[in-house]
């Protein structure tokens, strides 16, 4: 395959003098783990695929924002007990999820007529709104949800927008610094208290229907309202590396 811009001259007989050449295959391979001691893997050393839909860039990315942070606190001797171990725990799934969809997207264009029926199949499904809903969540990678250890938690957080008493921001903004986040979208004074100043504390109104969000670096939700005030202090000792009771009121 001649990668994007890569032709050099084009004449009657074809391309000539190519500035670049790019082929690529069918092979779907992952690493059986993620993490060896002080050995970490992600993006293509992690997993290798068709490049369908360009899953490999998005799963390469969030493979990097996933590790970061957890890397940057262990470093730094922040880490709760584990943080390092929970890249692969996380990460290896999703990308087990891409393999296996691509290679679905492999056989639908497979051109030999067999799959003609299987084709056709797929087009009248995907005339429903929840199939593509699905197909589109899978493919972006939007729908992932981790196992964070909080009751409806673990999805990646939308870009609110934010209206404080120091304007409107919006929530990717407040990810700049690429620390936790702690959002108290309903005057919980008594939330914030328990995270103190170890989490960026962000007060404000949005559209949402959680009192308050716990935010990782990465975008993800590690804890919500719904979850429970008793919850929290877990949560924040998972993301922040240290663990207390509601009735303690600060760190």
């Amino acid at each position: 395959m001649v990668g994007e811009g890569g032709l050099g001259h084009v004449g009657q007989d074809g391309a000539a003098e190519p500035r670049n050449l790019t082929r690529y295959g069918d092979a779907s391979l992952q690493a059986r783990t993620y993490r060896s001691g002080r050995v970490l893997l992600a993006g293509d050393a992690a997993h290798v695929h068709f490049p369908w839909g360009g899953q490999g860039l998005n799963t390469g990315m969030e493979d990097a924002f996933n590790l970061g942070w957890k890397l940057a606190a262990q470093v730094k001797g922040r880490a709760p007990d584990g943080l390092l171990d929970t890249y692969h725990a996380e990460r290896h799934p999703v990308a087990a999820r891409v393999l296996w969809n691509v290679r679905a997207q492999n056989a639908l264009a497979d051109p030999d007529p067999r799959m003609d029926p299987l084709r056709e199949l797929f087009a009248e499904l995907m005339r429903f709104d929840e199939v593509n809903s699905y197909l589109s969540g899978m493919i972006s990678g939007v729908d992932t949800v981790y196992d964070v250890g909080v009751r409806g938690a673990g999805w990646m957080a939308p870009d609110l927008t934010l209206t404080t008493d120091r304007g409107t921001v919006t929530l990717v903004e407040l990810l700049r610094k690429a620390r936790p986040l702690f959002l108290d979208l309903d005057g919980r004074d008594d939330l914030v208290k328990i995270v103190g100043s170890r989490a960026d504390v962000v007060a404000g109104e949005a559209e949402s229907p959680f009192d308050a969000l716990l935010i990782r670096p990465d975008g993800y939700v590690a804890w919500t309202s719904e979850a429970g005030d008793e919850t929290l202090p877990g949560a924040l000792g998972r993301v922040l590396g240290r663990d207390q009771s509601v009735d303690s009121p600060s760190w």
